[in-house]
Formats: structure tokens, C-alpha cells, sequence
């Protein structure tokens, strides 16, 4: 793929990636991604990919379900050995090869899930769903005797 410089585009079901799937709140939805396979200047095998879906989600701060952009345009230098990283371009993110079959439907799952955020809170205003105030109506609380006034008079006698 590298040497032939292959390119691929197309569609891809959010439900056939089963690690991304377990991550939402509705595993539906489409992902289109376009993946090209070469080498840069200096001979590194690379693969770009650049992807795009909207995920669902749910909003730790209000529970409600909604829906998030997520873009994908990373360039992944491909190593065989964890002491070729070191030979990367900047901008390359290592992917390290075990064997020479590579699933690209698994890379594009690895990098939604990079991409997913660890704590979902729906974009908007900081809004509270609770009113946590205090009712104005509600009589102030009756002030309560101090525990300690009875140590007040064994200090003066």
C-alpha cells in the first residue's frame, strides 16, 4: 500500500466498530474518511487519514443525550520497531506495525476514540437544571445555643 501509494475514501457504520459503539449513547451514525498511504520526503512510510462523524453522547453535567462533531486529520508514521520513533517527522503520531496486515477500519476507530472526550459536556451555556437558591419565603433558621456557653462560666469560676 505504502510503495503503490494507495488512497481510499468512503463510509464507514459508527455500529461495525464495536469499541466506539460501546463508548456512545446510540451507537448510529456514519463516518466518511478518506486514508492515503505513501512516503514523505525522507522515506518515512506514512498513513494520513482524515475522517469526520457526529457522535452521540451524553452530557455529564445535565444527563441529556446530544450530538458532537468530531474531526479527524492526523498523519501516522509507520514503525516496525518502538526505536524508529524516534526517526519521525514533527506532526507524525507513531503507529507501530506487529504484523504487515493493517485493518484501516481499526485505525479510524483508534482515533475516534482518541478523539472522543473524557468527561462529555453538551456545548451551551453552564446552566444548572436544579435551583440550588433559597427559598425567600422560608423563615430563617431559629439561632441555636452555643454547645460551649456551659465551658464559658467554669473558665470564670
Amino acid at each position: 500500500m505504502v510503495s503503490a501509494r494507495r488512497s481510499f475514501n468512503g463510509n464507514l457504520s459508527v455500529a461495525k466498530l464495536p469499541r466506539l459503539a460501546d463508548a456512545l449513547a446510540k451507537p448510529d451514525g456514519v463516518i466518511s474518511y478518506d486514508i492515503e498511504f505513501g512516503r514523505d520526503d525522507l522515506g518515512i512510510a506514512f498513513l494520513a487519514i482524515r475522517a469526520q462523524t457526529q457522535v452521540s453522547l451524553i452530557c455529564q453535567r445535565s444527563l441529556d443525550t446530544f450530538l458532537l462533531p468530531v474531526t479527524i486529520d492526523t498523519r501516522l508514521g509507520l514503525i516496525v520497531r518502538e526505536e524508529e520513533e524516534a526517526g519521525l517527522s514533527p506532526g507524525y503520531e507513531p503507529l507501530l506495525l506487529e504484523s504487515a496486515e493493517l485493518r484501516p477500519a481499526d485505525v479510524i476507530e483508534d482515533e475516534l476514540l482518541l478523539a472522543l472526550p473524557l468527561i462529555p459536556v453538551k456545548p451551551g451555556p453552564e446552566e444548572s437544571p436544579l435551583d440550588w437558591s433559597t427559598d425567600p419565603d422560608q423563615a430563617e433558621e431559629p439561632e441555636r445555643p452555643n454547645p460551649f456557653a456551659a465551658l464559658g462560666s467554669l473558665k470564670k469560676g
